[in-house]
């Protein structure tokens, strides 16, 4: 169970973080229809099982267990590979369950956990909670409901709710996930002191950790290379960073995560090397991009165009899973501050996390418009965060008449 606890906290965080804005899934309209094919290859133990499944499902449609595991494995696919089909393909198996939910306990806790899981990707955040509230209510034991609307409640800044979550997992989680899930949350307030404390309790944490999955030591691990980053400690962050893709773990938070502190580094002829293989997450095409760019390389106009293709279509569609994202690409790609500030304007109403603080002071400063940074700086002031750069950013809108 711990396992699959692990592989769902990383996954939500790597979906609410920004890293995860990707264009709106499609949604087949029946279970047989098959929109395109996938970019995993038919010989992928994932790939395998998951045929296996619908073939069973073909011949047992009313087969409740099979429709949720499905469900899971798709949503699992689409966290680690980046592909929002993936999304659409979980929601299908899903959706014929809808109109009549199971009842049983640990259908039902199931059915719940998953429709909360697809509703946070659309960011119905409201619908998740509820739908985790359900499935705590069929299953008080089970820790995944906890971790879940601890995400959600981070990615509004809402850090005391986030904290009561984490306390809960507590006596239904291991001691690391728990501590992991709780110093994560401490590191967003309390200034310097509280983040170098944070840092300290994981880090002793994972020191004393002998039988930690994969999965979870690859987010404690990642979690704590971005709070050594805010330490300024860039040689410990690269040695967690290295530790955690050295777990064989599929996962493009990590991915993600690590490409943007190679950026920082100037090191993206090494960004290029990682993800050169990952065009297909938007996500981690923004850093090809970027990485592009920077190096003159041979392919950045080739990735630029296909990012400003897929936000256009995204854009037309109404889609705002990916205003981060866009946010960025008008910014540091396009040079087009202005757009670049309202997206990152409309994606902070919803989105709080310290990434879109920073897309939106980042734009707000190149637009020279001090005003719009105001909610990224009312929450920098009043949680205490500690990021160098987050606050030299503060200091130079306030130099342009923001934050006053």
């Amino acid at each position: 169970m711990h396992s699959i606890l692990s592989r769902t906290f990383a996954a939500l965080f790597f979906s609410l973080s920004g890293l995860a804005a990707q264009a709106a899934p499609f949604t087949p309209a029946n279970d047989s229809d098959v929109v395109e094919r996938l970019p995993l290859s038919a010989t992928d133990p994932s790939v395998r099982r998951l045929q296996s499944l619908r073939k069973q499902l073909d011949a047992k449609p009313n087969d409740v267990s099979l429709r949720l595991e499905i469900a899971r494995r798709y949503f699992d696919l689409a966290m680690a590979q980046g592909d929002p089909r993936y999304v659409g393909y979980a929601s299908a198996a899903l959706s014929p369950l809808d109109k009549t939910p199971p009842n049983t306990s640990a259908l039902a806790a199931n059915y719940w956990l998953t429709k909360g899981m697809l509703q946070q990707y659309s960011h119905n955040f409201d619908g998740a909670l509820d739908s985790l509230n359900k499935a705590s209510q069929a299953d008080t034991q089970s820790p995944d409901p906890y971790a879940w609307r601890a995400a959600i409640h981070m990615v509004q800044a809402n850090y005391a709710q986030a904290q009561t979550q984490c306390d809960g997992l507590k006596p239904l989680s291991t001691p690391l996930f728990a501590i992991g899930c709780s110093q994560y949350v401490k590191a967003h307030s309390g200034g310097a002191a509280g983040l170098q404390a944070a840092y300290d309790t994981l880090h002793a944490a994972i020191k004393s950790e002998k039988n930690g999955s994969p999965e979870l030591m690859l987010w404690e691990l990642t979690r704590l290379a971005e709070m050594a980053i805010r330490l300024n400690r860039p040689t410990e962050a690269e040695t967690y960073f290295q530790r955690a893709l050295k777990l064989g773990v599929t996962d493009q938070f990590l991915l993600g995560a690590y490409a943007d502190f190679l950026l920082t580094q100037n090191k993206p002829d090494a960004v290029i090397e990682l993800l050169s293989n990952w065009e297909r997450s938007d996500i981690l095409l923004l850093r090809l991009a970027l990485a592009g760019k920077a190096t003159k390389h041979p392919k950045a106009t080739e990735w630029a165009n296909k990012l400003r293709d897929r936000f256009k279509e995204a854009a037309q569609r109404g889609d705002r899973l990916h205003e981060q994202e866009a946010a960025r690409f008008e910014l540091d790609i396009e040079n087009k501050p202005s757009q670049a500030l309202a997206l990152a304007v409309n994606n902070y109403k919803l989105q709080k996390e310290p990434r879109d603080a920073q897309v939106l002071l980042r734009a707000a400063l190149a637009a020279k418009d001090a005003s719009a940074a105001e909610p990224a700086l009312i929450w920098l002031k009043q949680n205490n965060y500690e990021d160098a750069n987050l606050k030299a950013l503060a200091a130079d809108i306030a130099k342009i008449g923001g934050g006053k």
